[in-house]
């Protein structure tokens, strides 16, 4: 059987290095091929707070990347998908099977958050029911993605989860004093609340228990995440293992 092929659209820099990294790595255990696409076909680069820790003070331990998802990281930077990405306007939704969206709160992901080829290739993959999954901030991308047909989100009529927005203000109010607004890619409005502004119903977006601890292979339980259909989305690093462990078995179940 053909390999199962996976698109992954990153920033040119600022993506969160969790919700790249540690789904590339388990994806590529599975032998699950992926591409990586950015703005310009140059390689990509995380953000480098959540990397080193850096700036983030007392808080450093809570906030940043934590050591499997920076080993994740360094590994995936070295790989030749990761090393040699296509262009936005290269990646066609018919050359794959799935596509998966990763967040990242510097305002150096908001080129990936707007860019209206990402949203025409995300409606595509909604038309075509492939899976689709985004995390974090991704979810934004995805309630931003217009289908022309119906003038509304792909996420219309679809349940989903995205960062909270008591997470998004906590990590805003923490480092406020040094970092200013850091945390809040859009200061004039919470992740959750744009993605909530997008649904047919209130109670499609589900907030799950709250995320005080972050996931691992060996503790899922920790994680959450909300399937509905084609399509994924978790709220936050603490939840990647579940959501990545998910989304393999929707590529492998895609026929």
């Amino acid at each position: 059987m053909p390999k199962k092929r996976v698109l992954i659209p990153l920033p040119s820099y600022g993506f969160d290095p969790s919700e790249a990294a540690i789904p590339w790595k388990l994806m590529t255990q599975k032998e699950i091929e992926i591409t990586f696409i950015t703005p310009d076909g140059k390689k990509a680069e995380a953000d480098t707070l959540m990397l080193t820790g850096e700036k983030l003070g007392i808080w450093k331990s809570v906030l940043k990347a934590r050591k499997d998802a920076v080993t994740a990281y360094l590994e995936m930077e070295q790989s030749e998908e990761f090393c040699n990405p296509l262009q936005y306007n290269e990646a066609l939704e018919t050359n794959f099977d799935a596509i998966l969206l990763p967040g990242g709160h510097d305002k150096g992901a908001k080129e990936y958050l707007e860019s209206k080829l990402l949203q025409q290739l995300i409606v595509a993959f909604f038309k075509t029911h492939k899976p689709v999954a985004a995390v974090c901030h991704g979810v934004v991308l995805a309630a931003r993605s217009i289908d022309s047909d119906t003038g509304k989100s792909v996420l219309y009529n679809y349940k989903t989860t995205s960062l909270l927005k008591s997470q998004e203000l906590l990590a805003y109010n923490l480092t406020r004093l040094w970092l200013k607004d850091y945390y809040l890619t859009y200061p004039g409005i919470t992740t959750e609340d744009e993605v909530r502004s997008v649904l047919s119903n209130q109670k499609h977006f589900i907030k799950g228990p709250t995320p005080l601890f972050k996931d691992s292979l060996n503790d899922l339980k920790k994680g959450f995440t909300v399937r509905d259909r084609n399509y994924l989305s978790a709220r936050w690093p603490g939840d990647i293992y579940n959501f990545s462990l998910e989304f393999i078995k929707m590529v492998q179940e895609e026929k």
